[in-house]
């Protein structure tokens, strides 16, 4: 007999992507305040430029993001 945990974790399976990431993101902030994932960000947003500034990270343009993106989904033609 499965667990009630099972049993959510099938139905939950059944949902859309959105509204298994609506149902992730509300059972996420049934654990953490508010406060807590703003804090979380916070500190990642300021290590992430801290990286920045003393050159840890390489910045690289978004048009040539994009540009690498395409190609490479433009060489992996969709399974038929």
């Amino acid at each position: 007999m499965p667990t009630p945990f099972e049993v959510v974790e099938a139905q939950a399976m059944q949902l859309t992507a959105h509204e298994r990431a609506d149902l992730a993101d509300r059972l996420w902030m049934s654990v953490h305040s508010r406060e807590e994932v703003d804090a979380a960000w916070d500190a990642e947003v300021a290590r992430r430029l801290a990286d920045i500034d003393v050159g840890l990270t390489e910045c690289i343009p978004a048009d040539e993001v994009f540009a690498e993106l395409r190609a490479l989904i433009e060489s992996h033609p969709p399974k038929a």
